[in-house]
This record gives C-alpha cells, structure tokens and sequence, in this order.
C-alpha cells in the first residue's frame, strides 16, 4: 500500500518490517534554537530515519541575484534537493515517511519538497511515534534516482502582489503575529492584504493527530469559499508551516489536483521591502 498523505505509528511499524521499508526523513527543529531537533535526534530516532536540517539541508540562498531578500527559508535549488534525495537512497515508487516532534509543520514541509521533486509516495508521520528508537545512525546507499515533473505549485511575491483581491490567501502563522500585535521574527509586524488566518495547529486535535478528513473539510470550506483549490495560495513566517495546512487540505479531499500555490518566501519576504502593502488587525 502507498501513503501519500499520513501514516500512522502502527503501518510505519508494519512497513518496517516488510522487504522493501521506507526511507525515513526527521525534519525536527525550533526556530529559537536550531540545533534542538538534531541534538533530540541525535539523543534517540525511529530507527533507519536519516536527519535534515532546515538551514543547512531545506533551505537555499536567503539573498536573490538583484540582492532582494527571498525569505528566511527559501526554497533550495531543486537539483540540490534532488541530489541530497539520491544520497540518501530515495528511488522511484519508495515510499518516504517524514516526521518531526512538533506536530508535523517540518514534516509537512518535506512532503511537500519532495512533492516538488515529482515524488507522490510520502507522508506525514500522524502524531507521536510510540515504537523503538535507536541513536544509530543508518548508513545510506546512493541511487541514480531523477526528479519528475513537480506535484505542486508555488508563487513568487511579485506575481502575488498582481494578484492580491483575486486569490484566496491563507497565512498559518498564530493569530497574534497575523493580526500584528507582536513580530518576533521579522522586520515587520501584520499581514498580506486580504489574508484570512488559520493557525496550522488548528488541524491537529487534542490527541496531536490530524483532525478527521470531515472535520477538516467543514473547517476549511468557509476559508476557501466562493474559490477554488487553484485559487488558494498558502504562506506562513517562511513558507514551513503553510504547507501544514497544504497537506490538511489534501486530507480533506479539497485540493485533489495539486492546484493550491505555496508562497515560500511568505511573511519574511514580504515584510523585508517597504514598498509592499501591509495590513494588520
């Protein structure tokens, strides 16, 4: 069976057990500390799981050609995403699980980038691992494995500015930072012009699972309501955490065709120039 979404604890367990297991990805990390996820996988991981780093493995140049500032996580160049994936042993029709210790935000940003890459088959570790952990570091075997044509889509900050008013922003940052009342991150505080806020923990429940796909849909239809998937771009700080409510929309059943954007760069990249318009409240 191929996951494309979430996986459970329990078919993670069964996967690891059968002839061909998945190649596991930990993405945890802290913003305010960005050595903390490596440090707790270093302390103790699912066993056969290799490591990746935001900064260092996730992320690309921060600084444009022109010198314009891309964000505080931008996208990496997608060949050098790709190689790192054949190092680590990724081949066509694998199955990929990623997960983090934070309710899935950096998980949900490598299914996403591997997405990117044309991969179908990854999830989304759905709540905390309750299996062995090991601090043994698996050994990796290369592959010759190519990227596909992307799964996804993104949107670049000049096109967004063209199109504010006619697309349906959703910004997964908490509501404080979203109204504007505090910014303890970037250069400015509030939001893009005609965002509607949904807080990416908003899709996980009391247990830290993912909510049921009803719960989802009827929670996220109002948001999207009169557009459709292909007119729903999502962002966040820096493109990380909107890809959370990426995949709870692609639980829901609401973006069956791939067609919602990311905005990588996000709040960081907006913020940075002047000349574009805030909003707050």
């Amino acid at each position: 069976m191929t996951y494309t979404t979430l996986i459970t604890p329990a078919e993670l367990r069964a996967l690891l057990q059968s002839p061909e297991p998945p190649l596991i990805l930990e993405g945890s990390f802290d913003l305010a500390d960005t050595d903390a996820g490596e440090r707790a996988y270093a302390a103790g991981h699912i066993p056969g799981a290799f490591y990746l780093h935001l900064d260092r493995d996730l992320c690309g140049d921060k600084t444009g050609p022109d010198g314009s500032f891309r964000g505080r996580h931008p996208l990496p160049e997608r060949e050098a995403f790709a190689a790192l994936m054949r190092r680590l042993g990724l081949a066509a029709g694998r199955q990929v699980v990623a997960y983090d210790r934070q309710g899935g935000p950096y998980a949900a940003h490598i299914w996403w980038m591997l997405r990117w890459l044309g991969h179908a088959e990854v999830a989304v570790l759905d709540g905390a691992w309750d299996g062995e952990m090991t601090a043994d570091v698996p050994t990796a075997t290369p592959t010759d494995w190519q990227p596909g044509q992307p799964l996804v889509g993104q949107i670049d900050a000049a096109t967004l500015l063209k199109k504010l008013g006619n697309v349906r922003l959703i910004d997964a940052r908490a509501a404080e930072r979203f109204r504007g009342e505090v910014e303890p991150l970037d250069k400015a505080a509030g939001h893009i012009p005609g965002a509607s806020n949904r807080f990416f923990k908003d899709n996980l429940g009391a247990d830290g699972r993912f909510k049921p796909a009803a719960q989802l849909r009827a929670e996220f239809q109002p948001l999207l309501a009169p557009h459709s998937a292909s007119a729903v771009v999502q962002q966040c700080g820096s493109g990380v955490t909107a890809c959370h409510n990426l995949l709870a929309m692609a639980v829901a059943g609401l973006d069956e065709s791939n067609e919602s954007l990311l905005y990588p760069g996000s709040w960081s990249e907006w913020s940075s120039d002047p000349a574009r318009p805030i909003a707050k409240g």
